[in-house]
């Protein structure tokens, strides 16, 4: 059973794989929003520019059909009339083709965002497969657009019929009026109908885009042994991770047991902590915690001490301190000076004994630490 539903695509699509996707041209794409924002741009022009164009177009078609004497006689001047016709009508129904162009070009952009890709651009042979062109055709997609078809031919076939019926009267009345005013209320007609039925497709343009989106996402589906897989590949495999984290771990104990014989003292707790200090006042601003530790790795600390000899002196409540709130190969926090520094001349002057002699220096006492810095176990 936990081998079926690694096996099954359950899960969604991890960034990489919906990047993956991008990079071969596939994204979630509506059809029905691209031709609805088209067919409302083309409604919209036509609202706005459909007069001007009405009577641009009306005067090319008039000098179309005028007939001077000097082409009668020669033919090559209506090759050179249909030309200038031909370019007059370009320039009329220019900006509403650049509308239309410029919104073709952008629509599909609402759903996906810009996107170029190249590998969309080679031919892929397995489409022309009849076999599998007769599977889409015949898949529970080819139903669904079927059924979207339908939907469509309907709810426009419906509208259509609605907003005729409501303008019957309209209609049949234009053949009452003359021909400039029949032309311009036909064409106010023509734009009002036209906006409204395409404006039906809001509808459709509702169901199909959440409908592609859903698809795009459920084709885009991975295993759970996929996820597994590509997190191996993008984060690495976990064991091997945990074992490089063991190995840089090992290296800085090892690089920092190396500096408890160059520490000037070790402060412990006695048993549970232990912290070695080193002060450098020619290069140091304060002194610097450069090993610390508890339980066992306190224990190390204090027998490299030893062997090393390393002053150790025990006070739990600076031990405690430091190790909280100390950071490693760090200058210790301002607060414990004057405790680190009690310390520090006791060493000293241990130092000194042993160097040259004298009064054996006497332990310090116990070492005052502010309040709120020892976090007693």
């Amino acid at each position: 059973m936990a081998e079926d539903s690694d096996l099954e695509k359950t899960e969604p699509a991890t960034p990489k794989r919906i990047e993956k996707a991008r990079e071969d041209g596939q994204v979630a794409r509506s059809q029905e929003l691209t031709t609805f924002a088209v067919l409302m741009a083309a409604a919209v022009g036509l609202w706005f520019l459909g007069a001007g164009l009405l009577d641009h177009l009306s005067n090319i078609m008039i000098a179309g059909m005028q007939m001077e004497r000097e082409i009668a006689y020669d033919t090559s001047l209506m090759l050179i009339r249909l030309n200038q016709l031909a370019v007059e009508g370009l320039w009329a129904l220019g900006p509403l083709l650049l509308l239309l162009l410029i919104v073709a070009f952008f629509a599909p952009m609402l759903l996906s965002g810009w996107l170029f890709s190249s590998k969309a651009l080679l031919p892929d042979f397995k489409r022309l497969n009849p076999v599998q062109g007769f599977t889409r055709v015949f898949s529970v997609r080819g139903l669904i657009e079927l059924v979207k078809a339908i939907a469509k031919a309907l709810i426009i076939g419906g509208v259509g019929m609605v907003v005729m019926w409501h303008n019957k009267d309209t209609m049949l009345a234009l053949v009452t009026l003359p021909v400039d005013l029949g032309i311009n209320h036909m064409s106010q007609l023509l734009g009002f109908s036209f906006l409204f039925i395409v404006g039906a497709m809001m509808l459709i343009v509702a169901i199909d885009v959440p409908f592609q989106i859903w698809e795009h996402a459920k084709k885009l589906r991975m295993t759970k042994e996929e996820v597994r897989k590509e997190t191996k590949e993008t984060e690495g495999d976990p064991q091997i991770k945990a074992r490089i984290r063991g190995i840089q771990r090992e290296a800085a104990r090892r690089r920092m047991m190396a500096e408890v014989p160059k520490a000037d003292v070790v402060v412990t707790n006695p048993t549970h902590y232990a912290v070695a200090l080193r002060y450098q006042g020619e290069s140091m601003r304060a002194p610097k915690v450069v090993a610390k530790g508890v339980h066992l790795l306190a224990a190390r600390i204090r027998e490299l001490a030893e062997e090393n000899r390393v002053p150790i002196l025990e006070t739990p409540p600076l031990a405690r301190a430091l190790y909280h709130h100390a950071e490693l190969d760090t200058e210790i926090p301002e607060t414990l000076y004057t405790a680190v520094a009690e310390v520090l001349a006791y060493v000293f002057q241990l130092r000194r004994y042993r160097e040259q002699g004298g009064t054996m220096p006497q332990l310090p006492g116990d070492v005052p630490v502010p309040e709120g810095l020892d976090q007693s176990t």
